[in-house]
């Protein structure tokens, strides 16, 4: 839809040439000779161009008035008598651009062009901005039994804080998924969101890609670069697998977790950044750290708020509307008739332990779309991938000194939730004690406390 400028000039004989300059470039064009009779007619305009020297009220006051209108239009202000200090006054309380008389209509095509690209910018940045938070609104976490209910609590609570969070659980759970939801749910969503894959950058880089660097700090150093955490500013980093991150970089973290700075690679200037920290991992921390592989010191720093999301297995609940959500979202995308899941194939998905978790689940309902041949999805149209377990050393049931996981470990369990287990029934023997139940278990009882908390149970 063509551009609707609004001319704002009480010199008929300039409102006219302006006009049929406008129009021959293809905008449409409505003017009028006051403030009063523009500010009727705003609603309908996508850019002012206004006079400064109007008749009662002036273009500065007309300027002040549209900016306290919500989704107002930019405004190009022009004036005969204009000195910096009018220029500057205008731009401060928000013109989007200064036309000083005499203009040539080259000029003008440029600023107003300008200033439309700009609007149209803004726009569509406004409307990523609120399509990306509607995503990470509760609606759409999709999970309505009890473990995900207090994890959208948890989010609840520690959002609008600056509070260190330590999101852990298996891979595939979504753990990106709810430090995207932590910080829409903050009041630094409006600032940027890094994630930082601590897996996927090279050791040799990770400090000159976290910190930045400057100019002749390496071979290769052309310019300076600001890091990861410079971009963040203001706003949040993700740390996700915080566990690979070299212990020569971890040193800089702990001081921008302690401190709120650092300095680049190759300078000696300190620099103050003001960003909230997320981690993740789906590791043992605790047991790095035990190896000597993670700082003590960094650990307690993140281990400010952990938050353990479940796997799909400890929530199967959620399975059923789970896969009826991705089922909805890839028929649009493959232009699929399928539009939903038979009971059988519910069934299906439920009896099958999802080693992969959420993102597994997502991968199988999207190959399932392109095998199905009805309006719903049927148990042969789910295709899962039943791989073999990885052989261990050890004595398995063949006898022949090496067996599978499967051989010693419950079918469709992971080694996670058998010790979870274990724990739980040993806390049931020993009623509740958590001394005896520690000695069950040959733990120490700080050990055993630990693990509570990892679970949630201390």
């Amino acid at each position: 839809m063509m551009a609707r400028i609004l001319i704002v000039e009480d010199e008929d004989k300039l409102r006219r040439v302006l006009s049929l300059q406008l129009e021959s470039a293809g905008y449409e064009v409505e003017s009028v000779g006051s403030a009063e009779a523009a500010l009727r007619l705003l609603d309908r305009a996508s850019l002012v161009l206004t006079d400064l020297r109007l008749p009662a009220m002036d273009g500065l006051a007309l300027l002040e008035s549209i900016q306290r209108q919500s989704g107002h239009p930019p405004v190009v202000v022009m004036t005969a008598f204009g000195t910096v200090e009018i220029a500057v006054e205008a731009m401060k309380k928000g013109a989007a651009d200064f036309l000083p008389k005499p203009f040539s209509m080259d000029h003008l095509m440029a600023v107003v062009r300008k200033a439309l690209e700009v609007q149209s910018l803004r726009e569509e940045n406004t409307r990523l901005k609120e399509e990306l938070g509607q995503r990470y609104r509760f609606e759409n976490i999709v999970g309505s039994g009890p473990k995900m209910q207090e994890i959208l609590a948890a989010i609840l609570r520690v959002g609008p804080m600056r509070t260190t969070v330590l999101l852990c659980g298996e891979s595939g759970v979504g753990k990106d998924l709810i430090a995207r939801a932590i910080h829409h749910h903050s009041p630094r969503s409006a600032h940027p969101f890094v994630k930082i894959n601590c897996t996927a950058i090279p050791e040799n880089l990770m400090e000159s890609e976290l910190f930045g660097y400057e100019k002749g700090a390496f071979t290769g150093a052309a310019t300076s670069k600001p890091g990861k955490f410079e971009q963040a500013d203001g706003g949040t980093v993700f740390l996700d697998e915080i566990g690979d991150v070299p212990t020569a970089v971890q040193v800089k973290l702990l001081r921008i977790l302690q401190e709120r700075e650092f300095e680049r690679l190759g300078s000696n200037k300190t620099r103050q950044i003001d960003v909230r920290v997320i981690a993740a991992t789906n590791v043992d921390l605790r047991r790095a750290l035990e190896e000597g592989n993670f700082r003590e010191d960094l650990y307690y720093r993140l281990n400010v708020f952990p938050l353990t999301i479940p796997s799909l297995r400890e929530r199967a609940e959620d399975i059923p509307i789970l896969a009826e959500n991705f089922l909805r979202k890839f028929a649009r995308e493959l232009g699929s008739q399928v539009e939903g899941l038979s009971e059988a194939a519910c069934e299906k998905l439920m009896a099958y332990h999802w080693p992969g978790n959420v993102r597994e689940l997502e991968n199988a309902i999207e190959r399932s779309l392109l095998y199905a041949t009805g309006t719903q999805l049927q148990p042969e149209d789910i295709r899962l991938d039943h791989a073999p377990r990885r052989a261990v050393p050890g004595n398995g049931g063949n006898g022949n000194g090496s067996g599978l996981v499967s051989d010693f470990l419950p079918e469709g369990i992971s080694l996670e939730e058998h010790e979870q287990q274990l724990i739980r029934e040993a806390l049931r023997r020993a009623a509740g004690n958590k001394s005896q139940a520690a000695r069950l278990l040959g733990l120490s009882r700080n050990a055993l406390r630990y693990r509570l908390s990892q679970m949630g149970l201390e």
